[in-house]
């Protein structure tokens, strides 16, 4: 008797909730509804326009959100439940960022198959990035924190390849940033109808797959003594959450948060069974998004939304993963297996050789280029002409490229996870927010300008990582997802800002893409400075790079002040990214690559790690940089984009080989 009356109890407790989330989202539509515009012309023919309005736009807008955040809510649902993990998505997947990259190549270079069916490119994108992140969480039985940080490495990819196209057909498809940034402006009913007619065939599609969503609530061996496919199971339902999130997203934008939202405050709710769980989350989920668009159309102003509400579901949903942080279990380590950990007999020697090499491929980003007579080497009075334009960039990508290489490695010491980066950690995109609203307040700000903007942006996110990290303990899978949900706040207004359109946009979209095109002296010298300041720091912390990953037990027996180190390693690491992510943007994936490979080459010790990772990440970006420059030529490619475009493969390829972990 007490075991039913408990969710009882729980479900009448929580009802307020939902009847709050109801009145909240009803005042707020009817304040949009009184607020009319102030329309000229005689009597009649407002009363007209205003009915319209009404009719046409307001209240199909009203029941799109509705029904969007239904669909969402369900979908995450279906996520969470099928992978067992509280904090899986549409946005935490990588889902939204696959289907973004599918329909700007449509819209760039085959626009006839969105006029054929968009539904369908978003659902092939989504379909596409949730099986990349499926296939590098595998070998972790699917556990939270892999899928996130996996979600957020295949994001980053489909962001890079969506920027560089973008850049290169920016007269066809700037556009898309305000479709991204999910404004629900409507104009007739047809987006409610297509997403309502989705959630329905949805939810008949769930309730179908009760009985084998049931059985996935126990471990697979006894799933299959209940005759249950997995296999089958969970690509039935994933297929089904995708073509609900991707039938969303086709018809407004990306909306993120509201898949992860929805289904925990249903078990916070009382909600127990898939049924309670699926109904529950439809009904959170739109009363969800009801209420954040009703708050942007109540402070919207006289020229449209201050935020579009994608956004505002953004900086809504940051906040909130924080908040559900203390509520994922810590699991191990995802180490890679399958190829044992080797080890140099004698590193000094290969660190020398690093040096050499990284010497070697600078003089060939000085001397060898393309021109209109083919490959060449500059040499005599070409060459002297030439230094003043490449030595910065070969500058600039060597001296960026170690510190993030530095700030992968000991992002992966310290949180004992070889899918952190320094782009999990939310610094870099706290330096875009920092150079975006420096483009908004100022009037062509110099460079100078910019610089100190995404400094203060980067300052501001390590403070908030650093206080979340204090309330969490410094646990290493809860400073990575508090670096996943600020990332996301962060990208969230630089989205807005993108959405507001203006000539800031095309710039800020420069630095998101890491183009190094532009350095000059000054910025050669602030990094030749800050490189080996802050580099010079890690021989003396070898001896706590080399003992955390043996756990918090067996380092505080060691004599490691645990809290204490972690915090020191994280801000290091984090003015690392900061410095390096003004001049190469933050998609760039070198920060997850180099030290992988220092790891592959046997590079294992707390003292040469990272310094080798910082060496093969300065080869790297160098190495990117006059791939970027002579490839397309006369062409550019952005170091930044070229580097994620090419090294997200290469990662996802070593993670399933299996790379040692020590």
């Amino acid at each position: 008797m007490a075991d039913t009356s408990l969710p009882r109890a729980r479900r009448l407790g929580a009802l307020p909730l939902w009847v709050g989330l109801a009145v909240i989202a009803l005042m707020l539509f009817m304040v949009a509804a009184l607020r009319r515009p102030d329309l000229s012309g005689d009597p009649e023919t407002v009363h007209r326009l205003q009915d319209a309005m009404f009719w046409h736009g307001l209240l199909p807008r009203a029941t799109t959100a509705l029904l969007a955040g239904a669909a969402l809510g369900l979908a995450g649902a279906l996520f969470q439940r099928v992978l067992r993990n509280p904090i899986a998505d549409p946005s935490t997947l990588g889902i939204a960022s696959g289907a973004q990259l599918s329909l700007t190549l449509c819209l760039a270079f085959a626009p006839g198959l969105l006029a054929f069916s968009r539904e369908g490119v978003a659902f092939v994108g989504g379909a596409v990035a949730v099986a990349l992140v499926t296939a590098l969480s595998w070998r972790r039985a699917l556990d939270p924190v892999t899928v996130v940080i996996a979600g957020m490495t295949v994001s980053l990819m489909a962001a890079a390849a969506s920027t560089a196209v973008i850049l290169s057909r920016g007269e066809y498809v700037l556009s898309i940033f305000i479709w991204g940034a999910a404004s629900l402006h409507q104009q007739n009913w047809n987006a409610t109808l297509v997403i309502g007619t989705r959630l329905a065939l949805g939810a008949v599609a769930a309730a179908l797959l009760l009985r084998p969503l049931t059985a996935l609530t126990l471990d697979d061996a006894a799933a299959r003594g209940l005759g249950v496919a997995l296999a089958a199971a969970r690509g039935l339902v994933i297929s089904v959450a995708v073509w609900l999130a991707a039938s969303v997203i086709s018809q407004v934008g990306m909306i993120g948060f509201v898949g992860l939202a929805a289904p925990a405050f249903a078990r916070l709710s009382g909600a127990r069974t898939p049924s309670q769980t699926f109904w529950a989350a439809s009904l959170i989920g739109a009363l969800l998004l009801a209420t954040a668009d009703g708050v942007v159309l109540a402070t919207a102003g006289t020229r449209g939304d201050l935020v579009p509400t994608g956004a505002m579901v953004g900086l809504l949903g940051g906040p909130l993963l924080l908040w559900l942080l203390p509520k994922v279990k810590p699991t191990s380590p995802p180490a890679a297996t399958g190829m044992p950990a080797r080890r140099l007999a004698h590193p000094g020697r290969g660190l020398a050789a690093l040096c050499v090499a990284v010497v070697l491929l600078a003089l060939l980003g000085l001397t060898l280029g393309q021109g209109p007579d083919g490959w060449s080497f500059a040499t005599g009075t070409l060459l002297a002409d030439l230094m003043p334009f490449r030595a910065p960039r070969v500058a600039v990508a060597a001296g960026a490229g170690a510190l993030l290489g530095a700030a992968g490695a000991l992002m992966q010491r310290l949180t004992s996870n070889p899918l952190a980066g320094p782009e999990v950690l939310g610094v870099s995109a706290g330096a875009g927010v920092g150079i975006a609203v420096a483009l908004l307040l100022l009037d062509m700000p110099d460079s100078g300008v910019q610089m100190a903007a995404s400094a203060l942006g980067s300052l501001a996110a390590l403070l908030i990582i650093i206080l979340v990290g204090g309330w969490t303990g410094f646990g290493p899978e809860r400073m990575l997802l508090a670096g996943v949900a600020l990332g996301s706040v962060c990208l969230a207004i630089i989205s807005a800002v993108f959405a507001a359109g203006g000539w800031n946009t095309f710039l800020l979209l420069t630095w998101l893409s890491g183009s190094t095109d532009r350095a000059g002296t000054a910025e050669a010298l602030v990094l030749a400075v800050a490189t080996p300041l802050l580099l010079a720091p890690l021989p003396f912390l070898s001896r706590w790079i080399t003992i955390l990953p043996l756990g918090r037990p067996t380092s505080a027996a060691l004599g490691v002040p645990v809290a204490a180190s972690r915090l020191a390693l994280a801000v290091l690491a984090a003015l690392m990214t900061a410095a390096a992510t003004f001049f190469v943007g933050p998609l760039s994936l070198v920060g997850l690559i180099a030290p992988h490979v220092a790891r592959l080459v046997g590079f294992t010790g707390g003292r040469t790690f990272p310094v080798a990772s910082a060496l093969l990440g300065a080869g790297l970006l160098i190495v990117a940089d006059l791939l970027g420059r002579t490839l397309a030529y006369p062409y550019q490619i952005p170091v930044g984009l070229f580097a994620a475009v090419v090294g997200g493969p290469y990662l996802i390829w070593l993670l399933q080989r299996g790379g040692g972990h020590d």
